[in-house]
């Protein structure tokens, strides 16, 4: 018993060093330049490739392997300077949600750009010279390589604290992450900054990628996989806090090791339990601080203006389309054409509370595979008709918003999404391991519609209705005093609560409506399936809510819905034209963001405003 524990304690602590080389590198870029860089983990992919391709070409032994290493994590670091210098640079002063999107650019271009390079086989890297075999610790035998990256995490950490304490850079860095306009008063060239410390985060990532080599196979799922994991790190320990960090990593990695013992059934979704705990008792994480905010100035959102007359007219003309050219296509197009009023709705109830109420969401997606799941719960175990399975989708993804929402609503800016992402990743584990309600991985099958909406064209017709309906009232109560008040505590929370309102209860309660009205889409989008699967409330179902709300705008009314018009016909066209489809959408991304900053039709209201 005494060596099993020692020996999970000791993995749990070399999983933890090499998950705080990741997570150290996203809190130094954090820390100053306020990206959400959802890239770092093709970072730290791209460390793993690059190390194997030099440390497999290079003369073996020890300069051929450690040579390889830290070549790896330079050339990575160049990447991440050419990253900042040509795109992030230009989009420092956009939206951070924006900035967030074009890394998510980044990371489908990397994607396909590996997959040209390495091709999609997993490939095993050569053991560590030196390092090969075991030792014995306490009479246990320990892999000697596994012993050695249980000190590369305190090494970096302590390496890092003289950096940052003991040089004149670090200084600047430091006080960067307090207050960076402060610093650019004071006339710190700041580009120069910011693109040395995306330079020193890109390293570490791709040095953490780069050790791996001997542990586990590189593929093409690593980036995905371990951002997840560094993201719930660097909130756990407080964003810009490298001391939190790391004790967060020793957390996670702890828990980790210990709970596949005992509680094996939610080791896939014990780290975002852990985050959720932490971020409901300590809001900023272990070791974080509130953010400073004495000298920021209160950004303050236009009013939402009434459409342009050229506006509405494109509008009914959507709608005219919309209603008058399906009974002529074919049974294809009318599938496309369901999915796109489906995620109309899916990207316009995300909208109503990033919108209007301020509030990003990194798990929107666990409503509506909720509202799915509601539907097809009760074909399987009670065979109800479509109609019913379509009022219990809304009330299933609304009871879980009253729910999550209660906690949600209560933080702000990343800490708030972070926490939307930990309830949406409890959902999907719940659905995933639960195989004797939901059938787990296998999904539920035959969610059919009722008779009478069998025929494809008259299921379009009922999605239409029902999606473009609840549309019109996120719009209308966007417009009404309920809009006009969540606005205000989005923009002045002070000020609205001196005046008697309650922030807390009407966010909420928009939290709750963007709930339901993603549980809607859920249900219709199981019986267009006809099955549901727990990859509907996974984390890239998420990922397209947002890409959709913020390729359409989210300062505008209409955003949501050219967002979603154009993703889902641009995501569709390119899959079906191209097999490196994600190559051409991370471009497109990174093209809408560089020369839309404010979406598509926020870009489109623009240029009406000065024609006007």
């Amino acid at each position: 018993m005494f060596e099993n524990l020692l020996v999970q304690g000791l993995s749990g602590l070399a999983s933890a060093s090499s998950l705080f080389l990741v997570a150290s590198g996203l809190t130094v870029i954090f820390g100053v330049t306020r990206i959400v860089n959802f890239a770092h983990g093709s970072l730290y992919m791209l460390g793993a490739y690059l190390a194997w391709t030099l440390v497999t070409n290079l003369p073996r032994g020890h300069f051929g392997f450690w040579g390889g290493v830290l070549a790896a994590a330079l050339i990575v670091g160049v990447v991440g300077v050419l990253i900042e210098v040509l795109l992030l640079r230009r989009i420092y002063k956009a939206p951070e949600l924006f900035q967030l999107l074009a890394t998510f650019g980044v990371v489908l271009i990397v994607q396909d750009l590996a997959l040209m390079i390495w091709g999609p086989q997993d490939l095993l890297g050569p053991r560590a010279p030196g390092l090969r075999g075991a030792t014995e610790i306490l009479g246990v035998r320990f892999p000697l390589y596994e012993l050695f990256l249980i000190f590369v995490g305190p090494v970096v950490l302590g390496l890092l604290w003289l950096l940052f304490h003991r040089t004149r850079w670090g200084t600047r860095v430091r006080a960067a992450t307090a207050d960076r306009e402060m610093v650019g008063a004071l006339g710190v060239n700041q580009r120069l900054l910011f693109t040395t410390v995306f330079f020193l985060g890109a390293c570490l990532a791709g040095l953490g990628g780069a050790l791996q080599l001997p542990r586990e196979s590189v593929n093409l799922q690593m980036d995905l996989a371990i951002i997840a994991e560094a993201f719930v790190v660097v909130v756990i320990g407080g964003l810009g806090s490298l001391p939190g960090a790391f004790l967060a990593a020793l957390l996670i990695g702890q828990m980790q090791a210990f709970g596949i013992l005992i509680f094996p059934k939610i080791t896939l979704v014990l780290a975002f339990l852990v985050m959720a705990v932490v971020l409901i008792l300590r809001p900023y994480g272990l070791l974080g601080r509130p953010p400073a905010s004495a000298h920021a100035a209160q950004v303050v959102e236009p009013p939402y203006p009434p459409p342009s007359p050229a506006f509405r007219a494109l509008g009914l003309a959507t709608v005219a389309v919309a209603l008058l050219l399906p009974p002529f296509l074919g049974d294809f197009a009318l599938i496309v054409f369901t999915e796109i009023a489906i995620m109309v709705l899916f990207a316009a109830s995300l909208h109503f509370i990033m919108g209007p109420g301020g509030m990003a969401s990194f798990g929107h997606a666990a409503y509506f595979g909720l509202g799915a799941y509601g539907a097809a719960l009760l074909v399987k175990h009670v065979a109800a008709p479509m109609e019913i399975g379509l009022l219990a989708a809304p009330f299933a993804a609304g009871l879980a918003g009253v729910v999550f929402g209660w906690f949600c609503v209560r933080l702000s800016g990343v800490y708030a999404a972070m926490l939307t992402l930990a309830f949406a990743q409890i959902a999907w584990s719940a659905a995933f391991q639960w195989v004797e309600l939901t059938g787990g991985d296998n999904g539920i099958l035959g969610v059919w519609p009722s008779d009478w909406a069998r025929n494809k064209l008259a299921y379009y017709y009922l999605a239409l209705l029902l999606c473009l309906g609840a549309t019109l009232l996120l719009r209308r109560a966007i417009m009404a005093p309920f809009g006009y008040a969540l606005r205000a505590g989005r923009d002045s929370p002070l000020r609205a609560e001196a005046i008697g309102m309650d922030g807390f209860r009407i966010r909420w309660v928009a939290f709750i409506l963007a709930a339901v009205a993603a549980g809607i889409a859920g249900g219709l989008f199981a019986y267009a399936k006809g099955s549901v699967f727990p990859t509907y409330m996974a984390i890239p179902r998420s990922v397209d809510a947002l890409l959709m709300v913020l390729l359409g705008g989210v300062q505008t009314l209409s955003g949501p819905i050219v967002g979603a018009l154009a993703y889902t016909w641009i995501h569709e066209q390119l899959m079906r034209l191209f097999e490196l489809w994600r190559l051409l959408l991370g471009a497109v991304i990174l093209l809408l963001v560089l020369f839309f900053p404010q979406g598509l039709a926020g870009a489109a209201q623009r240029a009406a405003e000065k024609r006007a």
